[in-house]
């Protein structure tokens, strides 16, 4: 994973999501409308975190996080999302 211009802030979590599902288990390709938004991804950047409550997630990490978690934006012509912390579910 390279390294992304951006350094979030306090308890947030820059987060690269996983590529949406392109065909079922049976072979059907789902079209584009169709598709979930993921709810899987790799860590790409943490901030500090706050004064007595330490980042439990580290660069690199694949977290599982909610449907309608974060705030999607565009870095270098990269699709992330940045989210609190307590927004993600799990460390897979």
């Amino acid at each position: 994973m390279s390294k992304v211009k951006i350094t979030p802030l306090a308890d947030r979590v820059l987060v690269l999501p996983e590529a949406a599902e392109e065909t079922t288990a049976s072979g059907i390709i789902i079209p584009d409308t169709a598709k979930e938004k993921p709810q899987r991804g790799k860590v790409a950047a943490v901030g500090k975190g706050k004064e007595k409550e330490p980042m439990t997630v580290k660069e690199g990490d694949t977290v599982l996080y909610g449907k309608y978690s974060g705030t999607e934006i565009n870095i270098d012509g990269v699709d992330y999302l940045i989210m609190r912390e307590s927004d993600i579910l799990a460390i897979v």
